[in-house]
């Protein structure tokens, strides 16, 4: 199941459709018709239950910094989830949706959790520092998070409980597999 802020086809970051910023799981997903229909008919993110779903995943793209990172029930999902012991992975811009996402104590959830996510070189590298709300490693680093990164582009991703974060476009394969590994051990 796909879900949006504002349901129904969800805007995509223009730099995504930049061949330097597609994957092979880019191509892969832009020849599946079915999986491209989802994506134009998603729920609306406040008809979204978390004891519906078994975990959630947050793609990347600069659009969560707008969206994602400042909606209440994107935090109250994520926050929800958490609670509920249930794992939760963002990859690429998609980190900074948890900004104002709480721990139960109310310490910020990425206080003390080694985090990573699109990085201040990155930004850089694509000439938007100055246009985006704020830098995702900034804003990971300024909560508390115990921010690492690898080389830019490459892919890195971190598992700290049930908190999965993926650094860059590169990563989102590795960080659905590595999504996929912690629901298998939960299984067990």
């Amino acid at each position: 199941m796909l879900a949006s802020p504002k349901g129904g086809q969800p805007p995509l970051d223009p730099k995504s459709n930049e061949p330097n910023f597609q994957t092979e799981l880019t191509h892969r997903f832009e020849a599946d018709a079915d999986a491209k229909a989802q994506l134009a008919t998603t729920l609306r993110l406040d008809s979204v239950k978390a004891e519906d779903f078994d975990t959630v995943f947050y793609p990347g793209g600069h659009g969560p910094m707008w969206d994602l990172a400042e909606d209440q029930n994107s935090v109250k999902l994520l926050e929800t989830m958490v609670q509920a012991g249930k794992p939760v992975a963002l990859v690429c811009h998609a980190p900074g949706a948890l900004r104002h996402v709480k721990s139960p104590d109310g310490k910020p959830l990425v206080q003390g959790k080694r985090v990573t996510g699109f990085t201040n070189t990155e930004e850089e590298a694509v000439g938007l520092t100055k246009v985006v709300p704020f830098l995702v490693e900034d804003e990971l680093r300024a909560k508390g998070g115990i921010f690492s990164k690898a080389a830019d582009w490459q892919p890195y991703v971190l598992t700290d409980g049930l908190l999965i974060t993926g650094q860059n476009p590169a990563s989102s394969g590795p960080g659905a597999k590595a999504l996929v590994e912690v629901m298998k051990r939960m299984a067990k």
